[in-house]
Formats: structure tokens, sequence, C-alpha cells
């Protein structure tokens, strides 16, 4: 088989089957499906959506407009709020944004009157993490004054785990936002969902650690790589697929080389001072691809016996010495991305997409 060049394969099958798995695991908790990994790719929503999650969520405008267009008609969330020069495309192609700005919510509030609709917020808490969220003593004042905005409802509170500060969920930080759920709920009048995080909170709902206030997550590792993003293993009780995306790349070079480069060594393409192992001379094959699509480090063969010893820019360079039969020229090699690699592989213009339902 040859390949032309670099693409990411997905089996949206077993994005369905994982979206499944999650909602019977997860009985009266709404799922949002988060596509932002995949740049919004519609067909992974319908995916998603076929497996049971209530709603898509994205964090930049441009891939919920692509939803849109491609007829995807499910509620889509903002997982990262807009600014308000974006309020009125914002509104436009999304029913919900997080906010922990009032400013925001103002912007927001303008822009579905312009556009004669009422408009959903998520009023988002830090409790740990420290990345969006206003402090716990800050939310009255916000709920108050958000409760004025004429176009828009309050939906509920979230927050956001693990993503920038690794802080996990656990039994006291979501017990926290359970309780400042309870007292908004008593503030405004009216009930409230809880969002109470995104992949890495499966775990301690499931087994129990969470107040039964949250009802809501936000989904999308879990989803689309079948992993818990604390630990990225498997969640326990959970045989989630891990493999609905791979990437395959052809190759361009297979050569025996020794396994130290020869000369003075200076710093890399990227500004890094490499070293290396002397295995002696191995065979090494050269893929078509490189840290402008993917980052290296979270690449993991299909084939075992195959070793990845690092990327240029444009160039993945593989031990495959441990192979039976070297790699013909043009031959693809198989990997499973991580997390990064799969959000730079979306990205980068120049691999391939290609979207397949079972074998």
């Amino acid at each position: 088989m040859q390949l032309a060049q670099a693409t990411v394969t997905v089996d949206l099958g077993k994005i369905e089957d994982n979206a499944r798995m999650l909602a019977e695991a997860l009985p009266g908790i709404a799922i949002v499906g988060v596509t932002k990994v995949t740049c919004g790719s519609p067909e992974v929503a319908r995916a998603m959506i076929a497996g049971g999650v209530t709603a898509i969520g994205e964090s930049r405008l441009e891939n919920a407009a692509r939803l849109r267009d491609a007829g995807v008609t499910a509620p889509i969330w903002l997982v990262r709020s807009p600014s308000p020069a974006t309020a009125d495309e914002a509104v436009r192609v999304s029913d919900v944004s997080v906010v922990s700005e009032i400013a925001i919510a103002e912007a927001l509030d303008a822009a579905a009157a312009r556009a004669g609709r009422r408009y959903g917020i998520v009023a988002m808490v830090d409790i740990g993490d420290l990345r969006e969220g206003m402090m716990p003593a800050e939310l009255p004042g916000f709920l108050d004054h958000a409760a004025t905005c004429a176009n828009i409802d309050i939906l509920g509170i979230g927050a956001s785990l693990t993503c920038y500060g690794a802080i996990i969920p656990d039994e006291t930080n979501l017990g926290v936002l359970g309780a400042l759920a309870v007292e908004a709920e008593v503030r405004l009048g009216t009930h409230l969902f809880v969002s109470g995080g995104s992949s890495t909170s499966i775990a301690p709902v499931m087994a129990g650690h969470a107040p039964a206030t949250i009802d809501n997550l936000r989904l999308g590792e879990a989803i689309v790589l079948g992993v818990d993003p604390a630990t990225r293993k498997p969640i326990p009780g959970l045989a989630l697929h891990r493999d609905a995306v791979t990437v395959s790349a052809p190759v361009i070079e297979c050569k025996v080389k020794p396994s130290l480069p020869i000369g003075t060594c200076a710093q890399d393409a990227f500004g890094n001072v490499p070293s290396f192992e002397d295995r002696g001379d191995r065979r090494r094959a050269i893929c078509a691809i490189g840290r402008q699509d993917v980052v290296p480090e979270q690449l993991t063969p299909l084939d075992p016996r195959v070793i990845v010893l690092g990327a240029s820019s444009d160039h993945l360079v593989l031990d495959v010495e441990d192979l039976p039969v070297p790699p013909a020229i043009g031959e693809p090699i198989v990997f499973v991305p991580g997390y990064s690699s799969t959000l730079s592989l979306f990205t980068s213009p120049y691999v391939a997409k290609r979207f397949v339902h079972g074998p």
C-alpha cells in the first residue's frame, strides 16, 4: 500500500461507541461533547450526538460556524468565552457560552437583543485550576448583575479543572462547586445545572466522590481518545476505544545509519540540545510528517517494534531495526496520537483527514 501524504483516520463508529458508553455510565448527567480537538469536525459531532451527547462544545467561533454550516442543529456551547467584539457572531452560531466577566454577559445580552433571541450563559467559577472563572466570592454579585440582563438566561454554573493548573477534581473542590450551586439557586429562585468539569471528572463522579448536584459534564478527550486526561490511561470501569483516531505517514527514506550523529553537537532546529544513545548501526526510517504537524513525543506506533526517535519540522525519524521486513518507500507507518498530537494534526493543513465507520 502506498500513501501520498500524512493522513488522520477517524473511526466514527468508535467515537459513537465511546459517547454511548459514557452516557450509559453517567445516568442523570447531560454530556456536552467537545469537538475542539478535531477543529469542530461535523462528522465527529454527528457521531457524538448519535452516541447520546445532548450538546456540542467548541472553543472557537470558526469551528462553531463550521458545525452550523454543515447542518448540525444540536445546541452548541462555546466552552471558551467570546470577547465583547465577537458577541454578535457568538449569538449567531451558538446557544450557550461560559462567562466569567459581567462585561461579556452584557455584550451577549445586547447581541441577543439585536438578534431577537434569548441566549444562555454558564457562570464559570475558579475552584483551584486558575484558568477561567471568577473567584467564589464574586459569584453572588455576578449573578445579581447578570439577572438584570433582559435577553440572557443564566442556565448554570460551572468550573474547569486539570487543563491549566493540572488540578484534579475531588470531593473537596467539586463539593465547593456543588455548594455554590445550591446558594446560587436560592439567590436566583430557579434551578441551575452544575457543569462539573471535563473528562477528568468522570472517574470521581462514577466513584461517588462528587456531589449529586453535578448534572453536566463537558467531555472531549474521553470520547475522542478514550482516556482520562489526568493520567492518559483508561478510565476504570469503562472499555473505551483508545484508537478511534490514528495517523499514518508515508516512509520517504529507509537506511542503516549510526545511532549517534557525527560531529560537534549544537542546538537543533527548535533550540534544543539533543542527546543520543549509542546503539550501533540501526535501520531507521523517515516519514513525511514533522513537528509542524504533530507532537512526536505523543505518537505511539501501532507496531511496538517501531521506536520514535524524534523529529524536525518536516521529518519524523524512526528506529525500525526490529521489524522483520524493512518498510518500503511510500509504505505508511501507523500511530495512535495523544491529545496534543491530535490537536496539531487536525489543525495542520498538510495532513489529510479521513472519516470511516468501522473497518
